[in-house]
């Protein structure tokens, strides 16, 4: 069992309300190492059929992140974990900042940030034929603007060890269909090497994991069927291998690695 180190860290992740989600699952492995964990999440309003909701698919994904987060705290509650859940847009920087003046009452520092939260057009009109200026909008007002709000007051109220774990999607480089959600991953990456460097001589380190297609809810067996013979380990990502990467980022371990893009994605879109 490899000994992280992060008993007692801080660690701040947004897009957490989805149980099955990356966001929640990293919650998780860090309150397993004994780390405090801050969970930020935003609903997201979509229409689901709530008899589909009890298998994997569009309709389990939908209510997830349409909830609040309950399902997680239990979770969290049951693992004996020391966490804090606020409902907030990483978007507004009102917020960013009373999300980190709630976090610091409590816990009085914060040593890890894993800006996950992200957002992205479900209704097919994220092309160059269909796009519309809200989605755009929308799109970089979280993957970006969120990103970059949570990092700037993380830089601002750092302490004596720095860890930045932004989450990106393997395809950012190159996203047919999806071409906003892709740009602003493909951002998030530039982001992460250039700030790496601005911050190094705190001792910060900025990294960023690039999920391939990961089972947090929506993949239905008729898209695991299309999506796995794409992947060249034949299976999809789970969570989980996102989350442990995270770990290993946040270590002390890690502490001389920044900069970095890493795929976890089973070989797809390399």
């Amino acid at each position: 069992m490899v000994d992280y180190g992060l008993k007692d860290r801080v660690a701040l992740i947004t897009g957490a309300n989805n149980p099955q989600g990356i966001g929640a699952t990293t919650a998780f492995a860090f309150a397993r190492e004994g780390a405090k964990v801050v969970l930020v999440y935003k609903r997201i309003p979509r229409l689901f059929d709530v008899t589909k909701t009890d298998k994997n698919g569009a309709d389990r994904y939908f209510q997830a992140n349409a909830g609040n987060a309950d399902a997680v705290e239990s979770k969290l509650q049951e693992m004996g974990a020391d966490y804090l859940i606020i409902e907030s847009d990483i978007s507004n920087e009102d917020a960013v900042k009373k999300i980190y003046s709630k976090t610091l009452e409590r816990y009085e520092k914060v040593d890890i940030l894993v800006n996950n939260a992200a957002d992205g057009d479900m209704d097919g009109l994220d092309t160059i034929e269909k796009i519309t200026q809200n989605v755009i909008d929308d799109t970089f007002a979280v993957n970006v603007r969120g990103s970059i709000l949570m990092t700037s007051h993380f830089i601002k109220n750092r302490g004596n060890y720095g860890r930045i774990i932004n989450i990106s999607t393997d395809a950012a480089q190159v996203f047919a269909g999806q071409i906003t959600y892709g740009a602003s991953k493909a951002t998030l990456e530039a982001l992460t090497r250039s700030i790496a460097l601005e911050v190094a001589k705190y001792g910060i380190t900025v990294n960023c994991v690039a999920p391939g297609p990961t089972q947090t809810g929506w993949i239905d067996e008729d898209f695991e069927k299309e999506v796995i013979p794409i992947i060249p380990m034949g299976k999809l990502i789970q969570p989980q291998d996102i989350s442990e990467t995270i770990l290993f980022l946040a270590s002390e371990q890690a502490k001389m690695l920044t900069g970095q893009i890493i795929k976890v994605s089973g070989g797809h879109a390399l």
